[in-house]
């Protein structure tokens, strides 16, 4: 990885965004947020990445539509966090300050679930246009 050199960037294209993300119970906690495609909010919905550190340890959480969703999905998190899933969901992310572009990916909210669940082979035809 490198850093960036100037922000406010105008792609995130092969890029991860280190931020600060809001928990429900208000706490702010250090993530790498990726995958986000400022032309198309609901491919970042369903593809955006979410790392959170703590104590040192990072926690990757797979997404619904993962292979390892089971043991690394929502649930999962909480428990790494020591809260309980509804102390932790839905989690809030601001990235304007670095990205020029679309505010209805810049800002919001992963929640437990997402609000609309692809099939597989709707996931594909998203990911592979």
């Amino acid at each position: 990885m490198q850093p960036v050199r100037r922000i406010p960037v105008a792609d995130l294209e092969g890029k991860l965004v280190g931020t600060k993300v809001l928990l429900r119970n208000g706490e702010s906690v250090w993530s790498l947020i990726g995958n986000i495609t400022l032309a198309d909010a609901r491919f970042t919905q369903h593809f955006l990445t979410l790392s959170l550190v703590r104590d040192g340890k990072w926690f990757h959480m797979a997404r619904y539509h993962d292979p390892h969703y089971r043991e690394y999905g929502p649930t999962d998190l909480a428990r790494f966090l020591e809260l309980s899933v509804t102390e932790v969901f839905p989690i809030s992310y601001d990235i304007r300050p670095y990205v020029i572009g679309n505010y209805a990916v810049l800002t919001g909210e992963i929640p437990k679930e997402p609000k609309e669940k692809l099939t597989r082979s709707e996931v594909v035809a998203l990911a592979v246009p």
